[in-house]
């Protein structure tokens, strides 16, 4: 009986043996599957990082192109700003003086013509007066007691404000009506 036990035994071994190369190959196969799906899953991770980093610079491509020229237009504000002083203090009569006459007429031609190329470049003026403020259009500058408007209400405006596109070149500086 001893020996036939030790032979059922010596055939468990041997089958075991026999069958542990196929278990080594089979743990091996699921260890690469394993490998190439996780290296399948950083791959794609990879391609949306660069997708996202592609989109993301054209943004910025659009909007600098958009933008570029923010800075000569902030300049050009003081001339705009220049030409309306100019006008604001024309005396009443000098339109009636032929010489005077032309020359204002130049200096309004000129006016109109900046409006032109600022509507043309998505320069637009901030509206104000009349208007509720908006701390991300207008400054104020001082508080004005008013029977008439509603407080909050922007009753006088100091210096016209600007957007470019939908950025605010310049905050227009408003009076504001205060109840009183």
């Amino acid at each position: 009986m001893t020996d036939k036990l030790h032979d059922e035994a010596e055939e468990i071994r041997e089958g075991t043996a026999a069958d542990a190369p196929e278990l080594q190959e089979h743990d091996r196969i699921a260890e690469l599957e394993n490998a190439l799906a996780e290296a399948n899953q950083k791959a794609l991770y990879a391609a949306a990082e660069v997708q996202n980093v592609r989109r993301r610079l054209e943004q910025e491509k659009v909007q600098a192109a958009a933008y570029a020229n923010a800075g000569f237009a902030r300049d050009m504000l003081s001339v705009k700003d220049n030409l309306d002083r100019a006008l604001s203090h024309v005396p009443e009569g000098a339109r009636e003086d032929e010489r005077l006459k032309n020359f204002i007429e130049g200096i309004e031609a000129t006016s109109r013509e900046l409006d032109a190329v600022f509507a043309r470049n998505g320069i637009a003026r901030v509206e104000a007066k009349g208007q509720p403020l908006d701390p991300n259009k207008h400054q104020a500058m001082i508080e004005i007691p008013s029977a008439d408007a509603e407080p909050g209400t922007i009753v006088e405006e100091m210096q016209a404000g600007y957007m470019l596109k939908d950025r605010l070149l310049r905050p227009a500086l408003v009076g504001v009506a205060k109840s009183g």
